[in-house]
């Protein structure tokens, strides 16, 4: 739960770039979010938000849409082509086509201002948990023939670069960050299907099929996604006992 201590324990900071051409927002919405202890950048437009995102990933993209040069949906676009980042709208745009749009194809969620700050705060916290795992700061070298760049949305298997989708992304940060440690069905459905109604653990089943056949040197024998029978799922590495 969000606080105003600025404590996040021994994972850091959730990291948040905040897009927008109005300074007086930026410094106002960055100190009260600093204040309940996320580490924030900020930019005045999308192409210095895209420099921004040249020296690393944040957890989570807050972009306003109606932006000089680039405007919020292109940045977005831009960004989602390059990696899947969260991105909440915070726009003045209130008409409900747009809103549906944009969750749509875009972002996670949308927040109309003049925005109340407990709601944005409680907004934030809700995507982040329910994405529920931090985005990679770095490749995770699992073995000789397998590194995971889930930042890009891929893997590189024998040399061979191998694209995900953002549901096979948001199953793999799950695991990633429970590295050596079973995650249950029950979890990774929520990782990959919570706006879904009626999702079904046979989603996570398929899914996790697919990706052993992605990245496994033998699907038939998996190395590195592990089954763990009627739990879940163990991601290992060539050193992460099994």
């Amino acid at each position: 739960m969000l606080s105003g201590s600025g404590r996040w324990g021994e994972v850091g900071a959730p990291r948040i770039l905040l897009v927008d051409d109005d300074p007086s927002l930026l410094i106002l919405l960055a100190d009260q979010l600093r204040a309940d202890g996320f580490e924030i950048q900020t930019a005045r437009d999308g192409d210095e938000a895209l420099r921004r995102l040249k020296t690393g990933w944040p957890d989570l993209l807050i972009i306003d849409m109606m932006m000089p040069r680039m405007d919020g949906l292109s940045l977005a676009r831009e960004i989602k082509s390059q990696a899947d980042l969260p991105i909440i709208v915070l726009s003045a745009i209130d008409t409900a086509d747009s809103k549906a749009d944009l969750l749509d194809e875009v972002a996670e969620d949308y927040v109309t201002k003049p925005y109340h700050y407990p709601e944005l705060r409680a907004r934030i916290g809700r995507v982040l948990r329910r994405l529920g795992d931090r985005v990679p700061r770095r490749d995770l070298v699992l073995g000789p023939d397998l590194v995971l760049e889930l930042h890009r949305r891929s893997a590189t298997v024998r040399g061979e670069t191998v694209q995900l989708t953002p549901t096979e992304s948001r199953l793999l940060y799950a695991l990633a960050a429970n590295l050596g440690q079973t995650v249950t069905t029950e979890t990774l459905l929520d990782r990959g299907w919570a706006d879904t109604e009626d999702a079904d653990p046979s989603y996570v089943w398929v899914t996790m099929r697919r990706l052993r056949q992605k990245i496994e040197p033998d699907p038939n024998h998996p190395a590195h996604l592990v089954t763990v029978r009627g739990v879940g799922y163990r991601l290992v590495g060539g050193d992460t006992p099994r």
